[in-house]
């Protein structure tokens, strides 16, 4: 696909990919997710049309991921989407530009397919990655997001 000025292949993931993931990531969280991620491979794989999911490497070893998927009329939009799940880099190779080029490979690749928008969500206390994100063109959208717990439905008074 593309190597950036630091030698990072920025290529489309694959299922070989996935134990790399899970280790990465279980460095960064201290947990072992290998059905989560799994689960989220396989979408990024298989149940998505177009695949926009990306694998960083460097010398042959996998430093960092993007996986995403393209929406369609998702939330009353009728044009596609592109969604940001997951921006896994590899904490040895952290602030070395491995973040940077997947997120640039992929608004490469989204204005080749013609898909205007790119959204993800990042957590209020991820400080570094909304300033990361920020630097990438990404901006807070005027929507508000809701969520409820699925427990005993509240007492009616």
């Amino acid at each position: 696909m593309d190597v950036a000025s630091d030698g990072v292949t920025v290529r489309l993931l694959t299922e070989k990919d996935l134990d790399r993931l899970v280790r990465m990531d279980e460095r960064l969280t201290g947990r072992n997710r290998v059905v989560w991620y799994e689960r989220k491979l396989q979408r990024a794989l298989q149940e998505t049309g177009i695949r926009i999911s990306l694998g960083a490497e460097r010398d042959g070893t996998l430093v960092g991921a993007l996986l995403g998927s393209l929406l369609y009329g998702e939330f009353g939009q009728p044009e596609p989407v592109a969604q940001i799940d997951t921006i896994l880099v590899d904490e040895a190779f952290a602030g070395r530009g491995v973040g940077t080029a997947l997120v640039d490979q992929l608004l490469r690749n989204l204005r080749a397919l013609g898909i205007e928008r790119v959204r993800t969500e990042v957590g209020w206390e991820e400080h570094d990655l909304s300033r990361f994100l920020a630097r990438r063109g990404f901006y807070p959208l005027p929507r508000l997001v809701l969520e409820a717990a699925v427990v005993a439905p509240p007492e009616r008074e």
